[in-house]
């Protein structure tokens, strides 16, 4: 997809525009769902969505970007669809993004999330990780009670997703307690598949389900979205290396305290230059202070990590749109769910 910079513009505020559409029409179902909880799990599921202060006092804070559900309203509508009918899909996909989200803080151990502390350091592990199951059951009782036809094939969809979710955050996990050099970057793309792009996918599939869609349609949604994920991954990794910790909540190079192996970092470990092996060097130490951090993005760069994810992130976004163009022949028709995929990619958070 090539876009002028006039062109990216445009689809930039015509991304906001859409999930502004997109909160003001999901977060009431959302927030309505989430006060139906326990008040132990209220307490901290309210905290996590930003409506809350930790001692319960009304908050202000925004509850996420809802790129998830936005992409299954944006979805019904390119294939000709009415949205009004999938908004209770669109909650329930980000119903399971945020249950990832409680419990990858509580894996990841970081300390913020939307510009102050995570749910676990407020609340401790085990009221965190039991309100992220509870969104999930909020999830799959909300399509259950659902009385369109495609819910029951909804509901199917985004329990295996959230299955391959699980699977993706493993590896990730498992990927750590491995040596630099010990993994590939095949291994890499296929984890982040499954951890980012499996559930963009299943929300852009769900959007189709809602419309009607036949199965091949839904199938080349599933993939524009799988695509689109991965390619929202790379920048997301790159944001972990180089984002402003004033518009990212995190602390600068978050993922490089952590070492994780992430897309850029498996690429520059990969890639057989002097920078690779100085960044093997820095990630084989037990802790990262603020100098190495520095020094180890700076190697990731010149490794060609940095290059390297870019690039992908535009081809796996052309590729997207050719899955797309499956299911939408006439890609103007496609126009919001274009424009939040330009979006993604051209975030700086």
């Amino acid at each position: 997809m090539t876009t002028t910079s006039a062109d990216a513009a445009t689809d930039g505020q015509g991304a906001v525009a859409f999930l502004d559409h997109t909160r003001d029409v999901v977060h009431p179902q959302l927030r309505s769902l989430v006060e139906s909880l326990p008040a132990s799990l209220r307490r901290v599921a309210m905290y996590h969505f930003g409506w809350e202060h930790a001692d319960g006092a009304p908050a202000a804070g925004q509850a996420g970007k809802a790129i998830r559900p936005a992409l299954v309203l944006a979805a019904a509508r390119a294939l000709g669809g009415d949205p009004a009918p999938a908004v209770r899909a669109a909650a329930a996909v980000e119903l399971v993004h945020n249950f990832t989200l409680l419990h990858d803080d509580i894996v990841d151990e970081d300390p913020t999330r939307r510009h102050r502390p995570t749910a676990w350091t407020v609340f401790g592990i085990p009221d965190a990780l039991i309100a992220g199951d509870a969104m999930l059951a909020l999830a799959l009782r909300l399509l259950a009670e659902d009385g369109h036809t495609a819910s029951s094939a909804a509901s199917a969809r985004l329990a295996a997703c959230v299955i391959e979710l699980c699977a993706g955050q493993q590896a990730d996990c498992a990927f750590e307690r491995r040596g630099p050099h010990e993994v590939s970057l095949d291994e890499c793309l296929a984890m982040a598949t499954a951890k980012t792009g499996a559930l963009l996918g299943c929300a852009c599939a769900m959007g189709a389900l809602y419309a009607g869609a036949g199965e091949g349609e839904v199938a080349a949604m599933d993939a524009f979205g799988r695509e689109a994920g991965l390619a929202f991954q790379l920048i997301d990794d790159l944001i972990g290396i180089w984002g402003d910790p004033d518009r990212t909540g995190k602390p600068a190079g978050a993922d490089l305290v952590a070492r994780k192996k992430s897309l850029p970092v498996v690429a520059a470990l990969a890639s057989g230059t002097a920078a690779g092996e100085e960044l093997a060097a820095l990630y084989a130490r037990p802790v990262l202070d603020p100098s190495a951090v520095r020094s180890a993005a700076d190697a990731v760069d010149r490794a060609g990590g940095r290059d390297w994810a870019q690039t992908q992130a535009a081809d796996r976004m052309a590729l997207a749109v050719q899955h797309l163009s499956r299911a939408v022949p006439d890609l103007s028709a496609a126009g919001d769910l274009l424009a939040l995929a330009e979006f993604v990619t051209r975030r700086t958070r």
